[in-house]
């Protein structure tokens, strides 16, 4: 547009110009300047058109080779949250003076897994009603320029927050006691069935009893029709030696943490695990899966001699399925826990294979930047898909 309007302007000034010199040196009649005038401007004009259609011919070709960006969704969060000053001291107290918890839940405009937090789980009658009578429930934009105030005083924006908290996804949900102490953090989207026992947990004080991780093997119900693990051709066969040095391979390690009767488990496997993509990513790994509540040896990354279920529980590993990706060094760079879809899941193995989590610590970053980079190359992203 800014070069049509140039040539366009051009277009009217360089014509009336060549008139006023024609008049004053050949004083030409009116009406066969009129003609000449005419004839000169359509000229002018003409090639000035063409320019603009050329360029803008060549911008149209340029966006069409792009990708699009698809599945963002935009998310109204409930009436019912708390209208808070952020002074967490204050927000912990009001509520324990009603017998309630603080939940802080940090999203990000566009992320269809907070859509699904409100949408799929927010819109069960059970839920909210536990939610409503036990906990105050304040939104944070993991972005967000609005000053918080931590329980210990300390002031920061939401976004700086965030990133101390090592917020990686969203949403994540962080519970207080009474106390101000963080109880219990939920890194991702959680379907009904495991969100509601991750509330109970929290909400009739459990922590005080058993670990989170106790409370969940022993309150999910159980799915019918789901039998064993399901296996997966780039599964390593035992035994499990994890140890990164001397293993001749040099590639980093991931390890999915599953169990049986796990509906999760089986939506890994039929609906990300079957992309090509994901298992291209997949195969420059060492890939194990391991029962987390069976007693099958291994050996950790750091060479102690253990059981499946005893690193898990080490590892804090609550929910199946959980995969831990660890660098080609042996430490742990970054674990999914929650329920992700394609393209989040490629993401996470790109994240570890290029070694981009020692230099970009915020993998939301990370993603964004990723995304961008493949919308350049022409290659379409959907986050939802």
């Amino acid at each position: 547009m800014f070069i049509e309007t140039v040539n366009q302007t051009q277009c009217r000034v360089s014509p009336y110009m060549n008139l006023r010199g024609c008049a004053v040196k050949m004083r030409a009649s009116v009406k066969v300047f009129f003609h000449l005038f005419m004839a000169l401007a359509l000229t002018v004009c003409g090639v000035n058109l063409s320019v603009a259609q050329q360029s803008e011919s060549t911008q149209n070709a340029s966006e069409a080779s792009q990708g699009q960006f698809l599945g963002a969704k935009p998310t109204e969060y409930p009436s019912w949250f708390k209208e808070s000053f952020l002074e967490f001291s204050d927000d912990i107290a009001e509520a324990a003076e009603q017998g309630k918890r603080v939940m802080l839940v940090f999203h990000q405009d566009g992320c269809p897994y907070c859509n699904l937090l409100v949408e799929r789980n927010l819109s069960q009658k059970n839920i909210v009603d536990l939610m409503q009578a036990k906990l105050d429930v304040i939104a944070i934009n993991m972005w967000g320029d609005r000053e918080v105030v931590t329980v210990e005083g300390e002031p920061f924006t939401e976004k700086q927050l965030a990133a101390a908290l090592r917020v990686q996804f969203t949403p994540t949900l962080l519970f207080f006691n009474e106390s101000g102490k963080p109880i219990l953090t939920l890194n991702g989207y959680l379907p009904p069935d495991e969100f509601l026992t991750a509330l109970r947990y929290v909400t009739q004080g459990q922590e005080t009893q058993v670990t989170y991780r106790e409370f969940v093997r022993d309150n999910l119900p159980e799915s019918d029709g789901l039998g064993d693990l399901m296996a997966q051709p780039f599964f390593q066969a035992p035994p499990y030696d994890f140890r990164r040095q001397g293993n001749g391979s040099g590639k980093p390690l991931a390890v999915f943490f599953e169990q049986k009767q796990c509906p999760n488990c089986q939506t890994l496997h039929t609906k990300v695990l079957v992309d090509h993509q994901t298992r291209d990513l997949i195969a420059k790994y060492d890939v194990a899966q391991l029962d987390m509540w069976s007693n099958t040896p291994i050996v950790t990354p750091e060479g102690l001699q253990t059981t499946a279920k005893d690193w898990a529980s080490a590892l804090q590993v609550s929910f199946a399925p959980t995969i831990v990706l660890f660098d080609q060094s042996g430490q742990e760079a970054i674990r999914s826990e929650a329920w992700f879809k394609i393209f989040h899941t490629q993401s996470l193995f790109d994240y570890v294979l290029t070694e981009s989590h020692r230099s970009q610590p915020s993998f939301q970053r990370y993603i964004s930047d990723r995304a961008d980079h493949l919308i350049e190359q022409g290659v379409d992203v959907n986050i939802w898909e």
